[in-house]
């Protein structure tokens, strides 16, 4: 069965990401035609990228880059939950996104972001960072405004019509997932053709 990690973006005390990807588990756990897990940065502490090779090498030689990419190559497609920070994603995001390379090749992606303009900034800076990974982004996303889907901008309160929005998310990363099995996996091509 098809992978996705709901990858938490944010790992500041008193985030309101873990709501809302809280949330979007909660919604996902709801269908049966993918597996889905909550993949916490705030479990994968990172230093500032410190390791001697390019990841494009795979040449890992610290256990924290070696158990993030271990974690991040189990899945066929993510969907980041990103804030955002001065008009872009978050660092601590970014930077584990720059950690690995051949992990994201070739698998889909997309955005549930959180902020004053719904994470839209967040979500444009990351469709770039991803496609130098060749990851395919999808078109639906899902922007939550402080103003409107938090009360007190601190508790997060989406609006039902959110979930249709959410749904045709899962169903366009979920199907490019799978139509991108017989790019990261040749053998899978020549066994369904």
């Amino acid at each position: 069965m098809t992978k996705i990690a709901i990858i938490l973006g944010s790992t500041r005390p008193g985030r309101n990401g873990k709501q809302v990807a809280d949330w979007v588990l909660q919604q996902a756990s709801q269908r049966d035609d993918a597996e889905f897990e909550l993949v916490d940065l705030a479990d994968f502490p990172l230093p500032h990228l410190d390791e001697p090779m390019p990841p494009s090498t795979g040449q890992y030689q610290n256990d924290h880059t070696r158990a993030w990419s271990e974690k991040i190559a189990e899945f066929d497609g993510y969907v980041f939950v990103t804030p955002e920070y001065n008009h872009s994603t978050s660092g601590v995001l970014k930077n584990a996104i720059d950690y690995l390379h051949a992990e994201w090749n070739n698998k889909a992606a997309a955005f549930v972001g959180y902020g004053g303009v719904g994470g839209a900034r967040a979500i444009e800076h990351l469709r770039l960072v991803l496609a130098e990974l060749q990851v395919a982004t999808v078109r639906q996303t899902l922007t939550l405004s402080l103003m409107t889907e938090f009360e007190n901008f601190r508790t997060f309160a989406p609006g039902d019509y959110q979930v249709g929005f959410l749904n045709t998310l899962f169903d366009q990363v979920i199907a490019w997932s799978e139509a991108l099995e017989s790019v990261r996996n040749p053998e899978f091509a020549s066994m369904t053709a």
